[in-house]
């Protein structure tokens, strides 16, 4: 019998630590002159005013030694780059697609999607959005359905696949505009609005039937489907004895194309892909690709780049990877939700999302709740956190006015191999700091607003009284 109190219960990273970056810690005074520099926008505050970053897991995490060892093999040729060719080969292996165009990052491969597969007038049904997709779709004359399951808007469900698609709302899309006018359907791995949220395998595998019967392409959105499919083999019955490795191939034959922001999963610091099995659409990509981002075997990155995406992506898919650095983000969550702090339900993947509107009741949503509680954060402790709530959901084309979605959020984003448990508790006595003076903090107005993606860029002030 094994003796109780030699039972393992904690976990250690599965890597240890060569270089490290020093940290400057803030004086209150600092943070808050800078705070007023940013108008109160936390993507406006320069990287050496924060203390903890988490503003997002977009290339901000740690690579391998392994992956800059791949850097030193970088094949700069203008043109058939051998690192090409060996990225291609970790994308067949890994994600299965057949033909692959390299672009600088994942919202270059939305661009050459869209102008691809949308026409004006077309509707794009996803399981939730996200922004700069759907200012992709709007672009190319499409318009953006949310399709997402209900459970996906209530913080506090605790349904496992929130990221499912609710094929009964699909179903009458196309019955209200017709198939024909529904070139495809964007699936979010770990919906990153919702949560960081996953959808089942079964979900896919019904998605997969009605999109065959209608003639609907499916197009996944890959950012982090590597850890959707971690989800999938802990949380769904009869995948539990699969690899991850052979979980994300089974999402991917399930599909017809991705787009990928390989800043994510792949582990790296820049780079994307759009990835495909239909020729005709791979040449078009092909061909575009030249136009915004490079010739078709760089796609605007370097070659030793491309290099440290391919090591990267075989990283990403190990066990006791995904396992640390998911287990990392329930740290951080079970701390924060045992001491009462409203966060979306069940915890995800790359980050914990705060329910701002159940945080700061007191405060309307047009005086930007989850802005004004990330500025907070930051004034409180230095760590950068970001708004995912009305300021992300931008305004609606036709009124003009804020979209107000259901879920006003601030995403606490962990990079990938980056930070200790320690900053975690760090963080997470930040946060009940500030969660013990709630109803002091006053909500904010909107004083200079971009066109597009307003969140990146928007400046605010403290409203008075």
């Amino acid at each position: 019998m094994t003796n109780p109190a030699r039972v393992r219960r904690s976990w250690a990273e599965p890597y240890k630590i060569k270089t490290v970056e020093l940290l400057h810690m803030t004086t209150r005074e600092e943070r808050e002159a800078a705070l007023l520099e940013a108008g109160y926008n936390t993507f406006l505050l320069r990287s050496r005013e924060v203390y903890i970053d988490l503003l997002t897991d977009s290339g901000t995490s740690a690579m391998s030694d392994r992956q800059w060892a791949a850097l030193m093999l970088g094949d700069e040729a203008y043109s058939g780059s051998e690192n090409f060719y060996n990225l291609v080969e970790s994308v067949q292996e890994h994600y299965g697609y057949k033909y692959l165009v390299p672009t600088h990052q994942g919202r270059g491969a939305e661009n050459l999607m869209s102008q691809i597969l949308i026409r004006p007038g077309d509707f794009i049904p996803g399981n939730m959005y996200f922004t700069t997709t759907r200012l992709h779709q709007e672009l190319s004359g499409g318009q953006f359905v949310d399709v997402i399951v209900d459970e996906a808007h209530v913080p506090g469900s605790t349904f496992p696949f929130k990221g499912n698609v609710d094929l009964r709302k699909l179903e009458q899309l196309v019955s209200d505009v017709g198939a024909d006018h529904i070139p495809y359907i964007s699936l979010e791995g770990n919906v990153n609005m919702a949560g960081g949220q996953p959808f089942s395998m079964q979900n896919l595998h019904d998605l997969h039937a009605f999109c065959r019967k209608h003639d609907i392409l499916i197009m996944l959105d890959a950012t982090r489907t590597v850890e959707n499919a971690w989800f999938i083999q802990q949380r769904e019955e009869g995948w539990g004895d699969k690899s991850v490795k052979q979980i994300l191939l089974e999402i991917c034959n399930l599909t017809d194309g991705c787009t990928m922001s390989a800043k994510k999963d792949s582990l790296v610091n820049i780079g994307g892909f759009f990835a495909c099995n239909s020729e005709e659409i791979y040449l078009k990509a092909q061909n575009l690709v030249v136009v915004y981002e490079g010739l078709h075997t760089y796609g605007g990155l370097a070659g030793r780049d491309m290099e440290a995406m391919a090591q990267g992506i075989r990283e990403s898919v190990e066990e006791a990877h995904q396992a640390a650095r998911i287990g990392q983000v329930y740290y951080l969550g079970e701390m924060l939700e045992s001491a009462g702090v409203p966060i979306v339900k069940p915890i995800g993947a790359h980050a914990i999302f705060i329910d701002a509107r159940a945080f700061l009741p007191h405060l309307d949503q047009d005086q930007y709740p989850a802005q004004a509680l990330a500025a907070e954060i930051y004034k409180e402790a230095g760590i950068r956190a970001m708004e995912r709530g009305n300021v992300s959901a931008g305004r609606d084309p036709e009124t003009g006015e804020n979209r107000h979605p259901k879920l006003e959020l601030v995403r606490l984003t962990l990079p990938r191999r980056v930070y200790t448990q320690a900053h975690m508790d760090v963080v997470a006595e930040t946060i009940l700091d500030v969660f013990e003076r709630r109803t002091e903090i006053r909500g904010l107005e909107m004083i200079y607003e971009p066109e597009y993606l307003r969140f990146f860029q928007a400046r605010f002030q403290p409203i008075e009284g």
